[in-house]
């Protein structure tokens, strides 16, 4: 451990002189500090009228190294800016109420998350209730006199045997932590609070929350009330076995007078998302049928009466999944956003199941790797609101209105204006295993010329049924202004372009994704600005992993960084807080009934071909690639006499290894010396 220690903190010494050139003064390009900068807009929601739109902005504060989020209006017509919600706390999930007169948000601060409400005419805002737990999921009744959320009801459960009687004064240790739940942590949170999710009620003028869905089940969101106000749609799994099948739900309505349930969907897969149709007659959600268990299913778009019955699949002929369903103002049809090739596109999708691509996009979310994502918002006239994406810029406000987008805010104009930012183009890769297309992209460094030639680093992403896209991130353009060019892919496995492509992994991973990652780096090379003597591969999570298979694999790179991966898939399986999914979906069988089938596809049975000086990071509270992982690399590298470093994040989760952006900037810092010192 000694060693370790040591050798992150050489990494994060030569690092930390990386990211001083230009990283503490003024930069002509993407630099470090800037990362403190950023902002980003997400969850836009349009007033009922259309005439304005709610959202959320966030900031990195530069002083408490965290994001700070506040709600804004921005005028739909002029783009004129107001702030709503802005003081010390983090304001988000803003949602109006039917009239448009009144904004429900949470507000988390010191003493916890707690739901209020705000009078637009006034510009007050009170707290509905004093919560105990978070809340999440809020919806208005359509008479505007209720809200709807979801919350933690604690359940401590029986302990094993009775307290020991502490003597008055003594000091004694904590209490011995029992866990008998199969879900019992989850990454980013830890170890979770025992008890259930439920269903509760309370007056949007104030007053206190009633419980209305019970047992020893969790019900999740999104909610919504039937257009009578009688009863809310939620999702759950009520089956005896629901905690150890993780991609099993249906929608039910809850009776909010007597708290009755009814089951609306019945069938082998998720279903989820419930939205009613403005005269309140049909349900549209989304799931799939799962009775094949594979890596990846398209989720699809479905509409149902409001009893349940004459259910229809409404994009069965699309090979791609849709989320976020929201009903047109007329009721005709509904609009939905998808990935299409690393794009995502927004859609209206009319009740005959005829689809009209309105815009493509969308983005946002991550600000350290280009995944895709972006959401959306509809309101009267069919105006939507959403977050675009840009490679050059984190994500603003845009509408769509008439067949045109407008972009309304520029929140970053002031931190990039007259910054050079990198290139991003698409990059035609052909595989080499089976000529398949692959979807890629290229970044050039600021000031690229072409009569150079450039190191290359191929940058991976996770996942693995994810994507990567034309979307801003920091780890990009900071690799790019150090005099890299980059290139990131959607091999095999990833999503958005189709079932089979997706599941050409399925049971079967890493593998030929390996043969497309290499035709990437070769299409970048065919181009003439590539120093092939300096290659570089890097990525994170399922892109760890393939860092760490590739380099068992090929000595071509120089070296490498592999980020929270996975190493030993036995191991990994049975320490990750998605064990219950992952031996299940991703290899059909447990490890101790194939340890051959999961050694197989474990990194680390390449180790003994490994000569390219390896990185290996992992955040210290990562609970879906554990540090457990990257220590039994670092161990094996280290045993082998393969140049290494080992660098923890304290404090970071797999998915909020770059939440902070002094952690995100010294990270990339730490792969950029790692590669600097190998070149």
């Amino acid at each position: 451990m000694r060693l370790a220690v040591l050798a992150a903190a050489i990494v994060l010494s030569a690092a930390g002189g990386a990211l001083a050139q230009g990283g503490d003064g003024p930069s002509r390009t993407f630099s470090a500090r800037d990362l403190f900068g950023l902002q980003q807009a997400g969850d836009p929601q349009v007033r009922p009228d259309g005439g304005a739109i709610a959202y959320v902005r966030a900031a990195n504060d530069i002083m408490t190294d965290r994001a700070r989020r506040s709600i804004w209006l921005a005028d739909s017509n002029t783009g004129a800016q107001t702030p709503l919600v802005v003081d010390d706390n983090t304001n988000l999930a803003p949602r109006w109420s039917p009239d448009g007169s009144r904004l429900a948000y949470v507000s988390a601060g010191p003493n916890g998350a707690q739901i209020y409400v705000r009078w637009i005419a006034s510009g007050r805002s009170a707290r509905v209730a004093n919560l105990e737990q978070a809340p999440n999921d809020i919806a208005w009744s359509p008479d505007g006199k209720t809200l709807a959320f979801t919350m933690l009801t604690l359940d401590e459960g029986r302990s094993l045997a009775p307290p020991i009687k502490r003597p008055e004064g003594a000091k004694w240790a904590e209490p011995l932590k029992v866990i008998d739940k199969i879900t019992y942590r989850a990454d980013g949170e830890g170890f979770l609070k025992p008890g259930y999710r439920h269903l509760f009620i309370v007056s949007a003028d104030g007053g206190q929350p009633r419980q209305i869905t019970f047992g020893k089940f969790d019900d999740a969101g999104p909610i919504e009330f039937t257009r009578d106000g009688k009863a809310v749609l939620f999702a759950t799994n009520r089956a005896d076995n629901w905690e150890r099948d993780p991609q099993e739900s249906e929608i039910y309505a809850v009776d909010i007078a007597t708290g009755g349930l009814t089951r609306l969907t019945n069938r082998v897969g998720p279903d989820a998302g419930a939205t009613v149709s403005p005269d309140g007659s049909r349900i549209a959600y989304v799931g799939y049928d799962d009775a094949r268990r594979r890596g990846y299913e398209n989720v699809r778009l479905y509409v149902m009466d409001r009893d349940g019955k004459n259910v229809r699949a409404l994009t069965a002929d699309l090979d791609r999944s849709v989320s976020a369903p929201q009903w047109g103002p007329d009721g005709k049809s509904l609009y939905v956003s998808y990935d299409d090739q690393g794009v995502v596109q927004l859609a209206r999708i009319s009740l005959d199941g005829k689809r009209q691509v309105l815009f493509s996009g969308l983005g946002g979310g991550g600000l350290d790797r280009p995944y895709t994502g972006g959401q959306f918002s509809v309101g009267k006239g069919g105006l939507v609101a959403f977050t675009d994406a840009n490679p050059e810029r984190p994500s603003d406000l845009a509408i769509w209105r008439g067949g045109k987008t407008q972009r309304l805010t520029d929140l970053n104009a002031d931190l990039l204006a007259g910054k050079q930012m990198a290139r991003v183009e698409a990059l035609p890769v052909v595989s080499s295993y089976d000529k398949k297309p692959i979807g890629a992209w290229i970044a050039y460094p600021p000031g690229f010329d072409p009569s150079k030639k450039y190191p290359l680093i191929l940058e991976i992403h996770g996942g693995p049924f994810s994507a990567y896209g034309p979307s801003f991130a920091t780890d990009i353009q900071l690799y790019a202004a150090a005099g890299y060019i980059v290139v990131y892919s959607n091999p095999r496995g990833s999503t958005s372009y189709g079932e089979a492509f997706a599941n050409e992994i399925d049971r079967n991973y890493p593998s030929h994704d390996y043969d497309d990652l290499m035709s990437v780096v070769d299409a970048a090379i065919a181009k003439g600005v590539i120093d092939d003597k300096r290659l570089y591969v890097t990525g994170g999570s399922g892109g760890g992993a393939l860092t760490a298979w590739i380099v068992g694999k090929t000595d071509r790179f120089r070296a490498a960084a592999t980020q929270k991966p996975v190493i030993n898939w036995t191991s990994q399986v049975l320490t990750t807080d998605a064990y219950t999914f992952m031996a299940s979906y991703w290899f059909g069988k447990m490890p101790w009934e194939d340890p051959q089938g999961y050694w197989a596809r474990s990194p680390l049975s390449l180790v003994g071909n490994v000569k390219t000086p390896t990185l290996v990071v992992v955040g210290e509270n990562d609970d879906r690639t554990p540090p457990s992982e990257a220590d039994q690399y670092f161990a094996a590298l280290q045993l082998r006499g393969v140049p290494t470093a080992l660098v923890r994040v304290p404090g970071a989760s797999h998915g909020g290894i770059a939440a902070r952006p002094s952690q995100s900037a010294s990270k990339a810092g730490a792969i950029l010396a790692w590669f600097e010192r190998h070149r």
